[in-house]
């Protein structure tokens, strides 16, 4: 086993799993009364009417999936093919390959080019009705080119950046995750893509967000569309410190925003009118 390096100024610090009774308790509730504001302003059926209007976008959709063990990713599928968009979804099985290792492999046999818009998604991931036509709605009127959803409550979050605020629906921020989902608009693909032929993809978000302000990308992160990420613990599947390490091999001699840097909100959008 490789040992980590001494510095991850990259990593929060923190795991962001929500198991047992009194956290569980306390993130539905968190839940609860976030998602009573929003109903209580109707903000739902807003912005799926207001969705509607939005010009209709090419999406690629990929995921990797754990094969014989329990996931979301049909469901997510079939979710995402409920969008008035024009979607292409593929998929593989995790195997002998890292994530980004698996995705690079998708993308040769779905050229991105053309689309609009390269949606990521992890296999336990949870996606609100609805979720695609308000999503792209949102990241493009405030011209996000990187963007994730927010994490509900309850969701497994390792960065507080990212759970949703109530009273917002979207917040530019210096950064956005590499997953469990995450867009790319066609604007970044010609220097984000292919990934980096990495496994477990820790500090690459990091890396992203210096690439994001070097060429002048906004990034935000959509708190109207929030998901929940769940059914495992974060790196249930890797080794932690091979992660650690292998982000710390990948981040020497690139350009990155440590921890401190990374995790600020630049605007908050409370009204999309």
């Amino acid at each position: 086993m490789t040992e980590p390096a001494p510095q991850a100024d990259f990593l929060s610090g923190v795991s962001g799993s929500v198991f047992g009774i009194r956290a569980t308790s306390k993130a539905l509730v968190a839940d609860a009364l976030a998602d009573a504001r929003a109903i209580a302003r109707a903000q739902p059926w807003r912005l799926r009417r207001a969705a509607r209007s939005w010009p209709r976008r090419r999406v690629l959709a990929l995921g990797v999936e754990r094969a014989g063990e329990p996931n979301l990713l049909a469901d997510a599928r079939q979710e995402l093919l409920r969008s008035k968009h024009d979607v292409r979804f593929d998929s593989t099985t995790v195997g002998e390959r890292g994530k980004f290792e698996n995705l690079n492999a998708l993308l040769a046999r779905n050229p991105p080019q053309g689309h609009d818009w390269l949606l990521v998604l992890d296999d336990d991931v949870s996606l609100p009705r609805g979720f695609l036509d308000s999503f792209i709605f949102l990241v493009e009127r405030f011209g996000l080119r990187m963007a994730q959803p927010a994490h509900r409550a309850r969701s497994h979050a390792a960065w507080q950046l990212t759970r949703r605020r109530p009273g917002s629906l979207v917040r530019e921020t210096a950064y956005v995750e590499i997953g469990p989902v995450v867009a790319l608009h066609a604007t970044t693909f010609p220097v984000l893509l292919p990934f980096p032929e990495l496994r477990a993809g820790w500090g690459l978000d990091a890396h992203w967000a210096a690439l994001a302000r070097e060429h002048g990308w906004p990034l935000g992160i959509v708190d109207a569309t929030a998901i929940r990420h769940g059914l495992r613990r974060i790196a249930a599947a890797y080794d932690r410190t091979d992660a650690v390490a292998e982000g710390t091999r990948f981040l020497s001699g690139k350009p990155y925003l440590n921890a401190s840097e990374s995790q600020r909100t630049l605007v908050t959008h409370r009204t999309w009118t």
